[in-house]
């Protein structure tokens, strides 16, 4: 038997109208009466098609201000009632219910009502109960009925009801997939915000949601598969970029690229960012972008090569020269020039992403990592240290250029992998020491790093992502010419620790505040 399912009755009723009268129309060329609510019938009918209220169709009115109108069973009933089943037909004939084989039904705009930051109530209103209900019956009848979420179904729907008659089993079992995916998020994202409102961090039973933006070539490694998937609310970056140029974004250029948007995004004054495998390599603020490209690359130019560039402000035709004067995988910024543009289109492999807007480093949310059965869920790192918590603990105290030049690496090593040693002057990084399994061996590559590049550490400033457990890793970084030093404190070792500070003349300021990154 054919499993091709005619469509004679389709039920319409969408918030987004996006190629809704087009739809209509090829419905109406094939003979198949439709039915439809509200708005969605008023669009059809104002164009010329000709539809039939479902309130006349169940001879049941809309009642209650809109909430309950499709809830009855000459439209569920028609949705789900087995056309293979003698039982179902017979009850579907004796109670006159006709059957429904397509139902196009996207939902009330919840997502954007909480986004645009409506009222309590208007959020409430906004939350589909006849949508889901109908989307979810039509899906549990696939075998039976077609079911559209959204409006890029519209055509594969046509294309088959133009050259098979109807729809066929594997098309409607996709479509059925999309659907509950569909509710499934809607109720993700309807049980977030009530967890929200009622101010309940980790409620007993999460999830999350996203939308699939792009398949990529492969994931970490080539033997991976991986995809692109953007979620709600929104968060300038990656998921809000513009691509303007170059081959597709890999999974480590994703991850690379937001690495480095989320650390410029730290600096007020004008700041560029190079990330390399997660890592910054050279961060550096200064009065221009070019500037501080050029004392950003200062700090590891061979690491550079190959990296992810972010910056802080509109990039402009100097800067993106300086850029693309060496291999550069991605740029990304809030916008560019007309100019910078044309200077990196004869770049054809570099990447320039443009985002609309620099994410907020206070701004509340969450992260996730998951595990073998499981997922951690854990709130973003928002912390940010002022010179006004800052504890002095030696005997000499820092100068105003130390507490800037602390502050800047101690802001630089939040978004460095733990272990992680971060020097800098002039709000310049001098050498990143990153990822290592012990403290002393952090401050020893970062001053390597930057003394293989011939940057003078005298008097430069030390960050430290977490306290210093013995006194070796400061004397290291001592050794290496800092004059200050930056970390939480709260090791049971302090006292040494200090006592090392003192010993050699420097300043040490205590944030109460660790930035470890995993």
């Amino acid at each position: 038997m054919s499993d091709i399912v005619k469509i004679r009755t389709a039920l319409i009723s969408v918030s987004d109208k996006t190629g809704l009268i087009e739809f209509g129309r090829a419905l109406e060329a094939h003979g198949v009466k439709i039915l439809s609510t509200g708005g969605s019938a008023k669009a059809l009918r104002e164009a010329g098609i000709p539809v039939t209220e479902v309130s006349e169709h169940t001879g049941f009115p809309e009642i209650l201000e809109g909430r309950v109108k499709t809830l009855v069973p000459q439209v569920h009933g028609g949705i789900l009632g087995r056309r293979t089943v003698p039982e179902h037909v017979a009850q579907m004939e004796e109670h006159k219910i006709e059957p429904i084989d397509l139902v196009a039904v996207n939902l009330y705009p919840f997502e954007a009502t909480v986004a645009r930051g409506a009222a309590f109530e208007d959020c409430i209103e906004n939350i589909d109960i006849g949508g889901p209900a109908m989307i979810r019956s039509a899906a549990k009848n696939h075998e039976s009925v077609a079911v559209l979420t959204e409006p890029q179904h519209y055509a594969a729907v046509l294309h088959e009801l133009a050259t098979l008659g109807g729809t066929t089993l594997v098309t409607r079992r996709s479509l059925a997939a999309a659907a509950y995916a569909r509710t499934a998020a809607y109720d993700s994202a309807i049980s977030g915000w009530f967890a929200t409102q009622n101010g309940v961090e980790y409620p007993e039973k999460f999830s999350f949601a996203g939308t699939k933006k792009q398949e990529l070539r492969y994931g970490e490694n080539p033997h991976q598969s991986a995809a692109f998937y953007t979620s709600t609310p929104a968060r300038y970056g990656v998921a809000t970029a513009t691509q303007h140029q170059g081959k597709e974004l890999s999974y480590n250029n994703f991850n690379d690229t937001d690495a480095a948007f989320e650390c410029v995004a730290e600096f007020d004054a004008p700041t560029v960012v190079i990330v390399k495998h997660a890592n910054p390599c050279g961060v550096a603020s200064a009065e221009s972008l070019a500037a501080a490209w050029d004392d950003a690359l200062a700090c590891d130019p061979v690491s550079a090569f190959g990296g992810i560039v972010a910056v802080n402000r509109t990039l402009d035709e100097e800067t993106a020269a300086k850029i693309s004067a060496i291999f550069t995988e991605v740029i990304i910024a809030p916008d560019a020039t007309d100019a910078a543009k044309a200077v990196l289109a004869a770049k054809k492999n570099l990447r320039l992403l443009t985002t609309g807007g620099l994410p907020d480093p206070a701004e509340a949310g969450v992260t996730f990592k998951s595990l073998a059965g499981g997922f951690l869920l854990q709130t973003r790192d928002a912390g940010r240290v002022t010179a006004e918590v800052l504890q002095i603990v030696t005997q000499r105290a820092p100068t105003a250029a130390e507490i800037d030049d602390m502050l800047f690496a101690f802001r630089v090593a939040k978004h460095v992998k733990s272990n992680a040693i971060v020097y800098a002057k002039n709000r310049a990084t001098l050498g990143v020491g990153a990822g290592q399994m012990n403290r002393v061996d952090s401050a020893r590559i970062a001053a390597w790093r930057g003394k293989a590049a011939n940057l003078d550490f005298t008097g430069c400033a030390v960050a430290s992502d977490a306290f210093f457990p013995f006194a070796d890793g400061l004397e290291a970084a001592i050794a290496a010419g800092a004059s200050c030093v930056i970390q939480p404190g709260g090791s049971i070792r302090d006292k040494d620790v200090i006592e090392a500070a003192d010993k050699a003349g420097i300043a040490m300021v205590f944030t109460g505040m660790r930035h470890f990154r995993h």
